[in-house]
């Protein structure tokens, strides 16, 4: 399950929350950290929660329901994030890929194509996008 800080992944970890209790799955949390150079500093374009914060509580919320579950953050640069959601279903062979149809880029996946978008035309595995 992709996760970013929006409200909307509320609704894609409670879904994904009931599929991994249903079929005693395994769950990954995956959160990619978008960052920008500018003059001479990384700048974080995520929410104001850290990475290691949001991907621990999310885990906390899977193990709490008695799930086996693994985290993975990954520091890019923006635009790498569909990319990077791609790598890790592959490196832990999901069965499926659980994101939101939007978050925190709503108005750039109206120019730019979207996260989700670019998740379903290059994931080798199913996606089950969230609205």
């Amino acid at each position: 399950v992709a996760v970013d800080g929006s409200p909307k992944s509320e609704k894609t970890i409670a879904i994904a929350l009931d599929l991994a209790q249903r079929y005693t799955s395994v769950v990954t949390v995956v959160h990619v950290r978008e960052y920008e150079r500018y003059e001479g500093s990384d700048v974080d374009m995520g929410p104001p929660i850290s990475g290691e914060q949001l991907v621990g509580d999310v885990e906390t919320r899977f193990r709490d329901a008695g799930l086996e579950v693994h985290g993975e953050l990954r520091r890019v640069s923006s635009g790498d994030t569909p990319q990077q959601i791609v790598e890790v279903a592959e490196q832990v062979n999901a069965d499926l890929i659980i994101l939101g149809s939007r978050g925190m880029t709503e108005w750039k996946s109206l120019l730019l194509g979207g996260v989700a978008t670019k998740v379903v035309h290059h994931a080798k595995s199913p996606v089950l996008l969230v609205r």
